[in-house]
């Protein structure tokens, strides 16, 4: 009984040093910085999100001119089979071209987020920073390196 007690305490002992070095490792002399950016800011001056824009809007204005030849047509169609049928012909066209150029955009817009964040990664990593935060979601603290990693976004 003497042994379980005495087994029992070196072991409560050993948990209780090991408990407290842990902390002292953990919360003990390391030095953290953290960073802020202004991501919203980064990708405005993007020159790649100004170049998907445009690019986007090119798409718009070909459905646009798709849609306005479809009701062109569809005014001079009288038979109404025939309308029916230029209608439903006309609304695959447009849905393939709004799917398509969906993809297209969010494939480019990931890769644009990528390629920002991996410069923001780089920049705060070679300025030797343990932490990256949002500028928006952060109330006071943090240096913000916006600025230092805006040539790298563009």
């Amino acid at each position: 009984m003497k042994k379980h007690i005495i087994t029992i305490l070196v072991a409560v002992l050993a948990f209780t040093c090991g408990y407290s070095m842990n902390n002292k490792a953990i919360s003990g002399d390391t030095d953290y910085k953290i960073a802020v950016v202004d991501v919203q800011q980064l990708v405005a001056n993007s020159n790649e999100v100004k170049n998907l824009k445009a690019e986007q809007e090119k798409k718009m204005q070909t459905m646009q001119a798709t849609l306005d030849k479809a009701r062109a047509d569809m005014a001079k169609e009288t038979d109404t089979a025939k309308l029916k049928a230029l209608e439903e012909k006309y609304r695959n066209d447009i849905n393939k071209q709004k799917l398509a150029m969906e993809q297209e955009y969010n494939t480019k817009f990931n890769q644009i987020d990528k390629n920002i964040r991996n410069a923001v990664i780089e920049k705060a990593r070679s300025m030797n920073y343990n932490l990256v935060l949002p500028k928006n979601i952060v109330l006071l603290g943090g240096d913000d390196i916006t600025n230092q990693v805006s040539p790298a976004v563009k």
